[in-house]
């Protein structure tokens, strides 16, 4: 069985969520690109998120977050991870419902919890409580995640490629994504 990716597949969900690993072991299994937006914006800024929040602030960031994410959509068709914020605005969940297929990698917060707390790279976590500080993230934008196309439900007792076969499974139920033949 061959299949085939018709549209740019972007995994939008709150950070741990398992965008990146995710996303690399669909890529693989798919046989596209993978690239992450994250990434991206480092490698043209030549700077780390947290240093361009640091200098830039977080306004600047979500316009390059945004420019990034559109030149992405433009290019190939791959699997896309991008930022935990970077669904919250409107313009991206535009761009990426005309140019692709969002799917939200619905975690819940004591496993983003255990994903992230060890992690100093989140400058969203840098506070007195950081726990708290997650879960009030996660209160604002769940409603916003809720709003992609396919939902997929992440759990702490799967590994990163039974997470990618669910993926898969739920973009094979829109054959103007995944297509086999």
């Amino acid at each position: 069985m061959v299949v085939e990716l018709k549209k740019t597949v972007v995994l939008v969900g709150m950070m741990g969520a398992g965008k990146t690993a995710v996303g690399r072991a669909l890529a693989a299994r798919l046989g596209v690109p993978f690239l992450d937006s994250d990434a991206e914006i480092v490698k043209a800024a030549n700077m780390s998120i947290a240093e361009i929040f640091e200098r830039d602030g977080e306004p600047f960031f979500r316009e390059k977050e945004s420019q990034i994410i559109e030149r992405l959509l433009e290019n190939e068709r791959c699997i896309l991870s991008t930022g935990g914020g970077a669904y919250l605005a409107e313009r991206n969940r535009q761009m990426v419902s005309q140019m692709g297929v969002a799917v939200w990698l619905d975690a819940d917060i004591d496993l983003l919890w255990n994903r992230v707390r060890h992690k100093d790279t989140r400058p969203l976590l840098q506070t007195s409580n950081p726990r708290r500080t997650l879960e009030e993230i996660f209160e604002k934008r769940v409603p916003l995640y809720s709003l992609a196309d396919l939902p997929v439900k992440t759990q702490a007792e799967y590994s990163i490629e039974q997470t990618a076969d669910r993926v898969v499974e739920v973009l094979k139920t829109r054959p103007d994504v995944l297509e086999e033949s």
